[in-house]
């Protein structure tokens, strides 16, 4: 640059200074800019820690809500039912899933796996404990039909065995049998079971009827039962 003159000099000197501190102001904008920049990302980064942080906490919370609980379903259950307090009953009630699915069903689709879990998980009597394998099979095939009478009639078949433990029944008309040990055929439905309770409505024996009719009926029944 070529200078000429006093004014000249301070005029170019002006020129520079400005702009130098131009430049320096710029450059310190663009540094504290940079800064910002910089400490709102790391607020961003230590917020979203943050979150995932409590995420974390209140899934581990939720875990041991969950033990704390099945914990003491477990215990509840672990005592016979005329053991459980009226509490234990409402808590068991309202913190068992799978008993609150099965209570939520018409009572007329029930399996007897759901019931015999009914049973046991509520505190009632399980007479469903009573019944084998291949009746419990018999009792639900008797559900899927919509057989309601006759699936009646295995429940108080059931309820004949419990508490008996291979005990005799003297029945009214002089015979006696083993509930727990009879074989459930329509023969022996209508010799010993129909027997075992006193009913003057007739509903009872009207729901035995329905059962051994329906093994009469079944293709596998043996005619000799």
């Amino acid at each position: 640059m070529i200078i000429s003159g006093k004014n000249d000099i301070f005029s170019a000197y002006a020129r520079v200074d400005t702009s130098s501190i131009q430049q320096q102001t710029v450059s310190s904008i663009e540094v504290n800019s940079t800064d910002d920049i910089s400490s709102n990302s790391s607020y961003n980064d230590k917020v979203t820690i943050s979150d995932a942080a409590k995420a974390i906490m209140a899934e581990s919370q939720a875990k041991a809500d969950a033990q704390e609980i099945q914990k003491r379903l477990d215990a509840i259950k672990a005592k016979p039912a005329v053991q459980r307090s009226s509490d234990e009953v409402d808590f068991v009630s309202k913190n068992d899933k799978r008993l609150a699915q099965i209570s939520s069903k018409d009572p007329k689709t029930i399996t007897a796996e759901e019931l015999d879990y009914q049973q046991k998980t509520g505190g009632f009597v399980n007479t469903m404990a009573t019944l084998s394998a291949t009746e419990k099979a018999l009792y639900n095939e008797l559900v899927a039909k919509g057989d309601y009478e006759a699936a009646t009639g295995m429940n108080l078949i059931a309820l004949s065995r419990t508490g008996m433990e291979g005990q005799e029944v003297q029945l009214p008309n002089g015979q006696s049998f083993d509930p727990m040990n009879t074989e459930i055929t329509a023969g022996n439905i209508r010799k010993f079971f129909q027997y075992i309770f006193v009913d003057p409505t007739g509903e009872m024996n009207r729901r035995f009827e329905a059962l051994a009719t329906y093994l009469e009926q079944r293709p596998t029944y043996d005619k000799q039962s």
